[in-house]
């Protein structure tokens, strides 16, 4: 879209939807000046004020839009999640409703009004409604995609075969002492990995907020090793014995992408952020045997739970998170592999647990710091305030905004009984990581 609205512009500078296809909030406000009234512009903006927690200037430019358009759905999910933050979830379960009733908007736009009706419902402690709405708002959604990611390979298919590889081959392939590594100009370099909705953007923001540190949020930095040694068995074998010029290529394409992100990582402590991407410890360990990875944890059942409520942007890993048992399956399967993978490769690793950190925020941030070999810094504590001005994309923006909140810790419990049938999957980790049964 940027390619295509650049062309536009290069021909007409003042064409305001191909200002607007830029995506950034000074490109609305400039489509806004050139079109007062601009809808889609106005609701882009609540949109990205709301993304950010920024809930009174979300509610400014939602009410602008929703006077002279009712039931417009971004502007009705922009004001009702500013409601619910703000302690109003009556008024916000109210619009909601209101937008479900009405026939014009489309069936993905029903899906997340339902499950942000989940949000409001959940608010008001009307539990077993808004598990409801979740559950039929993500069913859509399965319906709504099943075109383009059912039949795709899923991430659990992909961690089952990596397991299969691993408990066959050999372990002394992996434990290897490589030396000749293409130089990146960083001075440390982090992998911080996890599974959604497990901590790793509170983790990531909060590391972010340190002068000597560039962090990237969940680029696909390590693609191209992936698509050549992580998609088949065959692949891994041929990883774990291929020369230091083959993979001096593979880590020119990774930097290559990290500074196309917009990362400038010469003389910083690097953090490579990506949830999933503890399934591509072998090539990391391979390009990067010096790097450094921080595993976020947070109580499976919170964890699952989570997932099922978001809305994330949608891709293969993320449609299975739409059902329950996905999820807690898919969560089995990568922290099978995401474990047992940093003892395999020996890369230096810590556990973060979410619950720690936000009990024991500086002891837990200065022990991170002495992992990573990073002096402390107070404006380690001020992550809050950068918030917005880094665009976080992930659900977990709008939270991380308010700084640190325990209100997400143990919510599981208010969903006991619609989480019974997965929680014979998660009980093992459940124990392993050491979080109470009840």
């Amino acid at each position: 879209a940027r390619q295509f609205a650049g062309q536009v512009l290069r021909v007409e500078p003042n064409f305001p939807n191909a200002v607007m296809s830029l995506a950034a909030a000074e490109a609305y406000r400039r489509a806004i000046e050139l079109q007062a009234g601009n809808l889609i512009a106005l609701s882009g903006l609540a949109s990205l004020h709301s993304r950010r927690g920024e809930h009174a200037q979300a509610r400014q430019f939602a009410e602008q839009v929703l006077r002279a358009e009712p039931n417009f759905p971004n502007a009705v999910m922009s004001l009702a999640a500013a409601d619910v933050a703000l302690g109003a979830a009556e008024k916000a379960e109210t619009l909601l409703r209101g937008l479900l009733s009405d026939p014009r908007p489309t069936r993905l736009e029903q899906a997340l009004a339902r499950s942000a009706l989940g949000d409001a419902l959940d608010a008001q402690g009307r539990f077993r409604e808004a598990f409801e709405a979740y559950t039929s708002a993500n069913e859509e959604r399965r319906l709504i995609y099943a075109s383009r990611f059912a039949n795709e390979r899923t991430t659990l298919e992909l961690a089952q075969a990596m397991q299969g590889y691993f408990q066959r081959t050999s372990r002394d392939s992996w434990h290897r002492s490589m030396q000749a590594v293409a130089p990146s100009g960083a001075r440390g370099h982090v992998f911080l990995i996890g599974f959604p909705r497990s901590g790793t953007t509170l983790l990531e923001q909060v590391l972010a907020s340190h002068a000597d540190v560039e962090a990237l949020e969940e680029r696909e930095t390590l693609i191209d090793g992936a698509r050549e040694y992580l998609r088949e068995p065959e692949g891994l074998e041929r990883l774990a014995h291929a020369p230091e010029p083959e993979l001096d290529r593979f880590r020119a394409l990774y930097w290559q992408r990290v500074a196309e992100a917009g990362a400038a990582v010469r003389g910083k402590y690097f953090v490579d952020k990506h949830p999933l991407n503890g399934l591509k410890l072998p090539l990391i360990a391979r390009l990067f045997p010096h790097a450094r990875v921080l595993l976020a944890l947070r109580d499976p059942r919170d964890v699952i739970l989570s997932c099922f409520r978001r809305r994330f942007a949608m891709s293969a890993p993320y449609y299975q998170l739409l059902t329950l048992q996905g999820a807690a399956a898919m969560y089995d399967a990568v922290m099978q592999l995401t474990t047992g993978l940093t003892d395999l490769v020996q890369l230096p690793t810590i556990e973060v647990r979410l619950e720690e950190l936000i009990a024991d925020f500086d002891g837990e941030v200065r022990r991170i710091c002495g992992f990573i070999g990073l002096q402390w810094s107070d404006s380690l504590r001020d992550f809050a305030a950068r918030v917005a001005e880094r665009n976080i994309v992930t659900p977990s923006g709008a939270q991380l905004a308010g700084g640190l909140s325990a209100s997400g810790i143990g919510h599981w419990r208010h969903y006991h009984t619609q989480l019974a049938p997965v929680l014979p999957i998660l009980e093992p980790w459940i124990s392993r990581f050491g979080y109470s049964a009840r």
